[in-house]
């Protein structure tokens, strides 16, 4: 193998692949927590001063360099929730929603221990408030579901005759899915309600993760 061969091959040796232009990694805690009456779900309300303050998410944030996904949601949860990572059972990572807007959600469902929810004190720079949603809530109510286009938007100076192609090119197009349901004044809905959605769906089928 000549040299230029062995530099390609220790660049890919055990590299895991990501997705092709993504320009930054967000990983999520779906977090799971028992009560009486079955196991629930526990979101966060964002805090007004942050950007899309007011709406309803998982604790998560951006991955740090070398971080994995599973190191960076319970780092997360801690910051905004305070709940130690030793009070979290990681059951699983699902798969992981690829935005337009150029980066991925990456989401894992853990177990919270009694005791971590009991010491939980959210954080007012970044937590509104904490509450938790029975998961027979999600399985026994259908989400309302919207849907809208992705349009493509091509400049009038696209280079179609170097390209070779004419100028009804059938571009590609997508349609994203946006489920919505309403619980006792809060709405869950966008990329944390599809991960509900994904979460539920699988746990029915007996592929929990």
């Amino acid at each position: 193998m000549t040299g230029e061969l062995e530099r390609l091959a220790r660049r890919y040796r055990g590299r895991e692949p990501g997705l092709l232009g993504a320009s930054r990694s967000f990983a999520v805690l779906c977090p799971l927590v028992e009560r009486e009456d079955g196991l629930r779900l526990l979101f966060e309300v964002r805090a007004p001063q942050l950007r899309q303050g007011g709406e309803v998410c998982f604790p998560g944030g951006q991955m740090e360099p070398g971080e994995s996904v599973t190191d960076c949601a319970l780092r997360e949860t801690e910051e905004e929730l305070a709940i130690p990572r030793r009070e979290v059972t990681p059951l699983g990572t699902p798969d992981f929603i690829c935005n337009p807007g150029g980066f991925l959600l990456r989401p894992v469902v853990g177990l919270v221990s009694p005791a971590g929810l009991a010491g939980m004190r959210p954080s007012p720079a970044e937590v509104a408030e904490a509450f938790t949603v029975p998961l027979d809530f999600f399985r026994q109510t259908p989400p309302e579901v919207w849907s809208y286009e992705l349009l493509p938007q091509v400049p009038e100076s696209f280079p179609y005759g170097p390209v070779g192609i004419p100028r009804d090119y059938p571009w590609s197009r997508g349609q994203t899915e946006v489920p919505i349901w309403h619980w006792q004044g809060h709405v869950i809905w966008g990329m944390t309600a599809r991960l509900v959605r994904d979460l539920v769906r699988r746990e029915e089928a007996g592929d929990l993760c």
